[in-house]
């Protein structure tokens, strides 16, 4: 999806060097600096569940801030070590956690390529929708995730919106067909709609 870009705004109501106010803060040790001078104008869209298909547990942050018991069920072993983070993740009731400053790299997209550039990590702000690859999201992620997106778009020149699908197809398919861009794009009063190799919902 291609937003038209937007400028960044001034709007410490909101974010505190990177910190969005209506998400409850969970700091992750997984980030890093972003590169001198990055133009931070993409936001990814993910889908994640822990073990998978299985909801409201605290198995997510767990991983994203290194406390994950690997040996609670047989689908971590398969993950054991992994060191991840996202900037943000909606559950299924709506419930907005940030793990990142999107000031900073969070450790989300791993080899990528999109709008000409590599390692999206750089360059991005990637939210973790509660749910499983393929399958529908709920109202209330939709609600928070409009909210957040045009609050995203407001302080940082957000020009593009991708799925983990887009930006490393073949080893990556979230968030999958159960996703509506075509809602969120008219959440946002975006103007245009561009999903390499996907379709509307």
């Amino acid at each position: 999806m291609r937003a038209e870009p937007v400028e960044p705004v001034a709007d410490a109501a909101l974010w505190r060097h990177g910190w969005y106010r209506f998400a409850s803060a969970i700091p992750s040790p997984n980030f890093g600096p972003r590169p001198k001078d990055c133009h931070v104008d993409l936001i990814v869209l993910h889908a994640i569940s822990l073990p998978p298909g299985q909801y409201g547990g605290a198995e997510v942050q767990q991983l994203f801030t290194n406390q994950l018991d690997w040996q609670a069920h047989p689908y971590f072993q398969r993950i054991e070590g992994l060191t991840v983070s996202s900037h943000f993740f909606i559950r299924r009731q709506g419930e907005l956690c940030q793990f990142v400053s999107c000031d900073e790299r969070a450790w989300h997209a791993g080899a990528s390529s999109y709008r000409g550039r590599s390692n999206c990590n750089d360059d991005s702000i990637g939210i973790e929708l509660e749910g499983l690859e393929g399958d529908p999201f709920e109202p209330a992620q939709y609600a928070t995730l409009t909210a957040l997106c045009a609050s995203i778009m407001q302080h940082y020149p957000i020009s593009h919106l991708a799925g983990h699908e887009h930006i490393a197809p073949g080893r990556k398919g979230d968030p999958g067909a159960g996703f509506d861009w075509f809602t969120l794009q008219h959440s946002l009063g975006l103007n245009s709609l561009f999903l390499p190799n996907s379709k509307r919902s």
